[in-house]
């Protein structure tokens, strides 16, 4: 026969077994502010990648609309060694640079509405890939209306026509300022945008009381004690 336990010969208690480990190893931990600061970042990266690719592509109807209606400059070979100009003040010979930055300008504040209206918060990589992209595009349409305008090689189309028979001088850009026309239109018109049109910060609400022209009550207890009690009995003489 076995003794009976006393109190003091409690048996120990055994380690409790540990509860069911999560499938695959420890558990991940959540995601915190930083992850999602991360994931918002790479998000507007990849859309102000995606307005660059958009804007830049759109160069093509600027080129195409540069050479449509950009002057001619007429201009005559003399038969042995120079080319000449068919009207001396021809002002034609700087109306491609005007027209090019004027529609430039136009495709800029373009741009700057499609690109709003597809994302109202804006953002820094969003004017950028913007901006970006005025430029690529710019540099797009300056080569593409060459490409398709009257030939490059003055000396060689003049022998082709013939001497005194007028042809077209090939589309040029003079100024290559002109290229950033459409980038600093862009900029501006987003961002006056965003300023007038754009989400506002929601403001913040003032405490009920302070509404009522009444103070808010400070229910904090001072240091070094509680607060006193409303219903205390008067302190006794």
């Amino acid at each position: 026969m076995t003794a009976p336990l006393t109190p003091h010969d409690k048996p120990t208690p055994g380690p409790q077994p540990s509860g069911p480990e999560p499938s695959g190893g420890s558990a991940r931990p959540a995601a915190g502010p930083e992850g999602g600061t991360g994931d918002r970042g790479r998000a507007e990266l990849l859309e102000a990648v995606l307005v660059a690719l958009a804007v830049a592509v759109s160069g093509v109807l600027l080129g195409l609309l540069w050479l449509w209606l950009a002057p001619r400059v007429p201009a005559v070979w003399d038969g042995q060694s120079r080319v000449w100009l068919r009207e001396s003040e021809a002002e034609d010979a700087i109306g491609a640079d005007g027209v090019f930055i004027l529609l430039a300008l136009g495709m800029g504040v373009l741009s700057a509405v499609a690109v709003f209206l597809f994302r109202r918060r804006g953002g820094v990589p969003l004017v950028l890939g913007l901006a970006v992209g005025g430029v690529l595009g710019s540099l797009l349409a300056w080569r593409l209306g060459v490409f398709l305008g009257p030939e490059t090689d003055v000396e060689k189309h003049a022998r082709e026509v013939g001497a005194g028979v007028t042809f077209d001088k090939p589309l040029a850009l003079g100024a290559k300022g002109a290229l950033l026309a459409w980038s600093v239109a862009a900029m501006a018109a987003h961002l006056a945008l965003t300023g007038l049109f754009g989400p506002r910060d929601p403001e913040p609400t003032a405490h009920p009381a302070a509404r009522d022209g009444i103070p808010p009550r400070d229910d904090s207890p001072p240091q070094g004690g509680v607060p006193p009690r409303d219903d205390a009995p008067p302190p006794a003489n």
